[in-house]
C-alpha cells in the first residue's frame, strides 16, 4: 500500500515530534533482536500515518490521548480503522495513560501480540 508523497513528508515530520507516551513506547519497541517482531514508528500507509506498525504481523498500534475522545475524532478513527482492516491490517488502540503507567508491560504485550 503505497502512500502519497505528502503522507511520507508528514510521517517524517511526526517522527521528530513524538508525544511522551510514543517516545516511551518507541524506546522499547525499536530494539532489533532475532525472533522479536520489529516495529516502525510513524509509518505512512495510504493516506494515513500509523503511530507504530509491525509489517510481519500486519499490526497497527495507535497510542490515543484525550484528543481521540473529543469532537468528531472517534468517528474519524473508526473510518480509519475500517480502511486499515479492509486491507488486512489489524488495529490496536492503547490509551496514552496506560503507556505512561507501565511502558514495559505495554511493549511486552505488543510484542507477544505481533509474534
Amino acid at each position: 500500500m503505497r502512500a502519497p508523497g505528502s503522507t511520507h513528508r508528514r510521517a517524517r515530520a511526526l517522527r521528530q515530534d513524538l508525544s511522551l507516551p510514543e517516545k516511551l513506547l518507541w524506546v522499547r519497541l525499536r530494539r532489533r533482536e532475532a525472533g522479536i517482531p520489529t516495529f516502525r514508528r510513524q509509518h505512512p500507509i495510504g493516506p494515513y500515518v500509523l503511530d507504530f506498525f509491525c509489517a510481519t504481523a500486519r499490526l497497527c498500534v495507535e497510542v490515543d490521548g484525550l484528543a481521540h475522545m473529543t469532537a468528531d475524532r472517534p468517528e474519524r478513527d473508526g473510518r480509519r480503522d475500517a480502511w486499515l482492516e479492509s486491507r488486512g491490517v489489524r488495529v490496536v488502540r492503547i490509551a496514552a495513560v496506560d503507556v505512561l503507567k507501565d511502558p514495559d508491560a505495554v511493549a511486552d504485550w505488543l510484542r507477544r501480540g505481533a509474534a
